[in-house]
């Protein structure tokens, strides 16, 4: 049994991102949940569209 694949030692730190990688992380990110809000919305507009006028009056 060899020990070709490496236990990564658990005191090491893994991949260190620049700042300039974390930058552009952070905007990807803000732009994913911009996205996915729109997302949300369309559906929320389109839902509310689909079911007409109606939806708001209804007995309570």
């Amino acid at each position: 049994m060899s020990d070709d694949k490496k236990i990564p030692d658990r005191g090491a730190e893994g991949v260190v991102l620049t700042e300039e990688q974390k930058r552009r992380r952070r905007a990807r990110s803000i732009a994913i949940a911009g996205v996915l809000a729109a997302l949300c919305l369309l559906f929320y507009v389109v839902t509310i569209v689909k079911l007409g006028p109606a939806v708001l009056i209804r007995p309570l």
